[in-house]
C-alpha cells in the first residue's frame, strides 16, 4: 500500500509540474544539476500573446496552495497512526516543491514582463535603440 501511495503522489507531482501548470497558467519549471553539483532553476512561461483565463488561474493557484495545507491537516490526524506519517511527509515534500517551483516561476515571469515592457518604452522613447 505504501508503494502505491508514493507512486500516486509522484504521478500527481509530475502532472502538476509538467502538464497542469502549463495548460492552466502557462508556467513550467524544472531544476537541473550541473556537472559541478550546483543546482540551476529553469523557468518557462507562456508567450505574451496567450491570455490566462481567470477561472483557470484561480483554480490552479487555489489547489496548489491548498494541497500542502490539506496534507498538514492529514498529518495531524496521522499522529494517531504514526505508520502513515511517512506518506504524509512525502506528500508535503512533493506538494511543497511544486509550491516553491511555481512561486519562483511566477516571480521570474513577472520580472521578464517588466523588463520587456521597460525595453519597449525605451524603444518608443529613443528610436534606434
Amino acid at each position: 500500500m505504501f508503494v502505491v501511495c508514493v507512486l500516486l503522489l509522484a504521478f500527481d507531482f509530475w502532472t502538476v509540474k509538467n502538464v497542469t501548470g502549463r495548460l492552466l497558467v502557462g508556467l513550467r519549471w524544472w531544476n537541473e544539476v550541473k556537472e559541478d553539483g550546483t543546482n540551476v532553476w529553469i523557468f518557462e512561461s507562456k508567450p505574451d500573446s496567450r491570455q490566462v483565463h481567470p477561472a483557470d488561474s484561480m483554480l490552479f493557484w487555489g489547489a496548489l496552495y491548498a494541497t500542502p495545507a490539506v496534507w498538514v491537516v492529514l498529518g495531524l490526524g496521522a499522529l494517531l497512526k504514526p505508520q502513515w506519517l511517512l506518506i504524509v511527509c512525502v506528500a508535503i515534500t512533493f506538494s511543497g516543491a511544486n509550491v516553491v517551483g511555481y512561486w519562483r516561476c511566477q516571480k521570474d515571469a513577472g520580472l521578464r514582463v517588466q523588463s520587456f515592457l521597460a525595453s519597449r518604452v525605451l524603444q518608443a522613447a529613443v528610436p534606434g535603440v
